[in-house]
């Protein structure tokens, strides 16, 4: 099968069928062998009467609900599960992704050799100050993070080897760094391509302002797991290390200082009443948390049935 396409959704039994007709005109029209996987994300409208009659009518399209609403991330990684298509597309079934960009992001896959390639919608009909300027300084973060080069790492337009998402796990609210997960599961050829952002034309947006908020800390959990999941010791060891020697050191000066003191006979006040001694006192009690935490990840890596599972990417006279 050439193409698989991937639909989450929520409340979207308006823009369904135009955007099923939209999907299977172009891909008619370029020939492809193609799958729908339609991800129902616990819709509250007609969206899933909607969907089983379309796929009544024609066997490519497939449907999946979820008992109740679980997520875009959810929805996807359930989608990534059960396509079977060498090339993996993405998209949203609000109609402001143009399935006519479909052949190109195809195209850049199957043959200029891409692991993934993000859609970039460089005009927006978003609104500048809740949307647009929000982003830009949100990708421009990730940009500086990631090391990808990417202008729009939330488009939800993306193509992908089947490979690439048979590699990786979609969760929580994840799927905004998926570019990301990606590359730090080995897939480092990462492309982008100019796509056209449609005005909406039924429903409202999903998503509010609190979607920056958490964006931030999925990156910052992303980029701890991606680097640290096999080795805690060396994030928490290492930082716990230099606080408790930092701690200890201070404590020790003012150790000498107090001793020195004392046998010069020269007036000082109680070590307990400088302020260091308690700065002292906390880094030596932070450094000696980070440490052991760092020791109890470990031994929870130990037990973790995928402490030695690692991606191959080819074999030779290996059976």
């Amino acid at each position: 099968m050439d193409i698989s396409i991937i639909v989450p959704l929520l409340n979207e039994e308006e823009s369904l069928p135009h955007l099923i007709e939209w999907i299977e005109r172009v891909m008619n029209n370029h020939g492809y062998s193609y799958e729908v996987l339609l991800i129902d994300d616990g819709s509250k409208d007609n969206s899933w009467k909607v969907i089983e009659e379309i796929s009544q009518k024609n066997r490519n399209i497939r449907g999946l609900k979820f008992r109740r609403n679980y997520g875009k991330s959810a929805a996807l990684n359930v989608g990534f599960e059960h396509c079977q298509g060498d090339v993996v597309i993405t998209m949203d079934a609000d109609l402001q992704d143009s399935p006519d960009e479909i052949p190109g992001l195809f195209k850049m896959i199957s043959e200029e050799g891409f692991d993934l390639v993000s859609g970039w919608k460089r005009k927006r009909y978003d609104s500048k100050f809740t949307k647009n300027l929000p982003s830009k300084f949100f990708n421009a973060t990730t940009r500086m993070f990631s090391g990808i080069n990417l202008h729009d790492f939330n488009c939800g337009l993306k193509a992908y080897r089947n490979e690439v998402v048979k590699s990786i796990e979609v969760y929580g609210e994840m799927h905004r760094y998926i570019p990301v997960i990606a590359k730090w599961a080995g897939f480092t050829n990462i492309g982008e391509k100019v796509v056209q952002h449609r005005k909406r034309e039924f429903g409202t947006t999903k998503f509010g302002l609190d979607r920056f908020i958490n964006g931030y800390l999925d990156l910052i959990s992303i980029m701890f797991v991606s680097k640290f999941s096999k080795k805690p010791m060396h994030f928490f060891g290492l930082y716990g290390t230099i606080m408790f020697v930092l701690g200890f050191l201070s404590a020790l000066i003012l150790g000498v200082q107090k001793i020195i003191a004392s046998v010069n006979e020269m007036p000082m006040r109680l070590v307990t009443n400088s302020p260091y001694f308690y700065i002292s006192l906390v880094l030596m009690i932070l450094g000696a948390m980070f440490f052991l935490t760092g020791f109890l990840a470990e031994l929870i890596g130990r037990n973790s049935p995928t402490r030695n599972q690692y991606l191959i990417h080819k074999k030779a006279n290996i059976q």
